[in-house]
């Protein structure tokens, strides 16, 4: 269904119309905003995947401190 679709004629129009649209002084301000935003966003997914994640206790899938003792065993004492 989406062959083909970004061929480089395809690309070319597209280019022409966001020329047309947000002239030549504003493309490399949009350019440079979304290549900000993209690689802003990278390094959150990447910060987010090299955060340790919580131990958890085999028996009940309750997180469990650097200590060992559990959440619900801190709420009951």
């Amino acid at each position: 269904m989406f062959e083909g679709l970004f061929q480089p004629t395809h690309l070319m129009v597209i280019f022409g119309i966001a020329l047309l649209v947000f002239g030549p002084k504003k493309l490399p301000e949009l350019g440079k905003g979304i290549g900000e935003g993209i690689r802003g966003f990278k390094s959150a997914i990447k910060a987010e995947e090299d955060k340790p994640a919580p131990a958890m206790s085999p028996a009940n899938g309750v997180p469990v401190d650097r200590k060992g003792s559990s959440e619900a065993e801190k709420r009951t004492s």
